[in-house]
Protein backbone atom coordinates (compact mmCIF):
# COMPACT_ATOMS: atom_id res chain seq x y z
CA UNK A 1 0.00 0.00 0.00
CA UNK A 2 2.55 2.84 0.88
CA UNK A 3 4.05 1.81 -2.68
CA UNK A 4 1.30 2.78 -4.26
CA UNK A 5 1.08 5.83 -1.70
CA UNK A 6 4.12 7.14 -2.81
CA UNK A 7 3.36 6.95 -6.28
CA UNK A 8 -0.31 8.02 -6.25
CA UNK A 9 1.50 10.96 -4.39
CA UNK A 10 4.08 11.79 -7.30
CA UNK A 11 0.87 11.12 -9.80
CA UNK A 12 -0.56 14.14 -8.16
CA UNK A 13 2.37 16.42 -8.70
CA UNK A 14 3.14 15.37 -12.19
CA UNK A 15 -0.28 16.25 -12.69
CA UNK A 16 0.85 20.47 -12.43
CA UNK A 17 3.39 19.90 -14.47
CA UNK A 18 1.65 17.98 -17.60
CA UNK A 19 3.06 19.13 -21.06
CA UNK A 20 -0.63 20.56 -22.10
CA UNK A 21 -3.88 20.87 -20.13
CA UNK A 22 -5.60 17.94 -20.55
CA UNK A 23 -9.34 18.53 -21.66
CA UNK A 24 -12.48 19.41 -19.39
CA UNK A 25 -14.05 15.58 -19.75
CA UNK A 26 -9.74 14.62 -18.21
CA UNK A 27 -9.60 16.77 -15.57
CA UNK A 28 -13.05 15.68 -13.96
CA UNK A 29 -12.39 12.50 -14.14
CA UNK A 30 -8.69 13.42 -12.24
CA UNK A 31 -10.67 15.57 -9.98
CA UNK A 32 -13.22 12.23 -9.36
CA UNK A 33 -10.57 9.68 -8.99
CA UNK A 34 -8.00 11.94 -6.34
CA UNK A 35 -11.16 12.73 -4.14
CA UNK A 36 -12.68 9.13 -4.21
CA UNK A 37 -8.99 7.74 -3.34
CA UNK A 38 -8.42 10.87 -0.43
CA UNK A 39 -11.96 11.01 0.83
CA UNK A 40 -13.81 8.15 0.11
CA UNK A 41 -17.80 8.16 -1.72
CA UNK A 42 -19.40 11.83 -2.54
CA UNK A 43 -21.51 12.88 0.24
CA UNK A 44 -23.78 16.02 0.50
CA UNK A 45 -26.60 17.76 -1.53
CA UNK A 46 -25.94 17.75 -5.38
CA UNK A 47 -25.14 21.55 -5.82
CA UNK A 48 -27.81 23.82 -8.02
CA UNK A 49 -28.59 24.09 -11.55
CA UNK A 50 -27.13 27.48 -11.69
CA UNK A 51 -23.49 25.40 -10.44
CA UNK A 52 -22.28 24.29 -13.27
CA UNK A 53 -18.88 23.82 -12.29
CA UNK A 54 -19.54 22.68 -8.65
CA UNK A 55 -22.13 20.37 -10.21
CA UNK A 56 -19.84 18.77 -12.92
CA UNK A 57 -17.72 17.76 -10.31
CA UNK A 58 -20.10 16.41 -7.78
CA UNK A 59 -21.37 14.61 -11.15
CA UNK A 60 -18.14 12.97 -11.31
CA UNK A 61 -17.29 12.44 -7.99
CA UNK A 62 -20.37 10.44 -7.63
CA UNK A 63 -19.56 8.28 -10.85
CA UNK A 64 -16.50 6.90 -8.77
CA UNK A 65 -19.27 5.90 -5.87
CA UNK A 66 -18.08 2.44 -4.08
CA UNK A 67 -14.92 2.32 -5.49
CA UNK A 68 -11.86 1.53 -2.86
CA UNK A 69 -9.47 4.10 -2.66
CA UNK A 70 -6.33 1.62 -3.82
CA UNK A 71 -8.25 1.50 -6.94
CA UNK A 72 -9.01 5.16 -7.45
CA UNK A 73 -5.24 5.70 -7.00
CA UNK A 74 -4.33 3.14 -9.70
CA UNK A 75 -6.75 4.63 -12.13
CA UNK A 76 -5.33 8.19 -11.39
CA UNK A 77 -1.76 6.77 -11.52
CA UNK A 78 -2.44 4.84 -14.70
CA UNK A 79 -3.71 8.51 -16.17
CA UNK A 80 -1.59 10.67 -14.89
CA UNK A 81 1.40 8.21 -17.23
CA UNK A 82 -0.67 8.23 -19.94
CA UNK A 83 -1.30 11.86 -20.07
CA UNK A 84 2.87 12.31 -19.70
Amino acid sequence: MSNLKARFEQAVADSKTLPERPDNFTLLKLYALYKQATAGDVEGERPGMTDFVGRAKWDAWQGQQGKSAQAAMQEYVDLVESLR
